[in-house]
């Protein structure tokens, strides 16, 4: 006597049907990679990034809806580009932005004042043009780091950036609610602009990470990405920081 056993496939709906993501920061990188995901889970994707060459190669990889080419950590073209989108918007990642690193006290106060509005100043803005665009139960995440927790000379300006970075989220998150805002705090993640700062050096960091991460390799931007389409899904989140870093922070890596 036989048994049959027939396969039954079971499709999944994507969960971002229908709905609109913008990823300010989005032509290369995290944002790049995020919005990959985002479309692959049915949302329309709208991207922002600085030159305009690399956006447009990405928008047309991710069939984008639109894009605008600007500096994100200027005020007014900010505000510009709120004004301009046409609402209702469900999710909206932050990821422009880059390190400075130097000791604050060789820092001209110019590069300091850049330095802070390239983080907070920009989060900040981005919640007040945001409020009355993003609807009701969807999300702002913002990209932060862990690696600034231990304090080091040379990293004043980060180690400020990660501490206070959480405190505002959660305000954020009272004053904005019931748009969610959550964060999300990267240790190495290797990226075009990792490779820019490094430089000859990427390579040896890759191995020492490899061989010093609980996880035993290199996180990339596919795994932040995961995490920030899991917290445009999942409504219940708001307030909190997730830290995606490897165990980085718990090892001297």
């Amino acid at each position: 006597m036989s048994t049959a056993i027939t396969a039954t496939h079971i499709e999944r709906k994507p969960e971002l049907l229908g709905q609109t993501v913008v990823v300010i920061g989005g032509s290369a990188g995290i944002g790049l990679e995020t919005a990959r995901r985002a479309s692959a889970e049915g949302a329309k994707v709208i991207l922002t990034g600085r030159s305009p060459e690399p956006l447009q190669r990405a928008a047309s990889e991710v069939q984008a809806v639109s894009t605008n080419a600007f500096d994100a950590t200027d005020p007014a073209l900010l505000a510009q580009f709120f004004r301009e989108l046409p609402a209702p918007i469900d999710h909206i990642m932050v990821t422009a932005g880059r390190p400075h690193y130097g000791r604050l006290i060789d820092m001209e106060p110019a590069q300091a004042r850049r330095a802070m509005d390239e983080h907070l100043s920009l989060f900040i803005e981005v919640a007040r043009n945001a409020f009355g665009k993003v609807r009701a139960g969807g999300t702002l995440i913002f990209m932060g780091g862990t690696g600034g927790r231990r304090p080091g000379i040379g990293i004043g300006i980060a180690s400020t950036v990660t501490v206070a970075l959480p405190a505002l989220t959660a305000n954020l998150a009272l004053e904005l609610a019931p748009i969610r805002v959550n964060l999300i705090a990267a240790g190495f993640v290797d990226t075009q602009l990792s490779a820019s700062l490094l430089g000859d050096e990427l390579e040896n960091r890759r191995s020492q990470l490899r061989a010093k991460l609980p996880i035993r390799r290199v996180v990339q931007p596919a795994d932040v990405a995961a995490l920030a389409v899991h917290i445009m899904i999942n409504t219940a989140l708001t307030g909190a920081t997730y830290d995606v870093d490897g165990g980085q922070q718990f090892v001297a890596a």
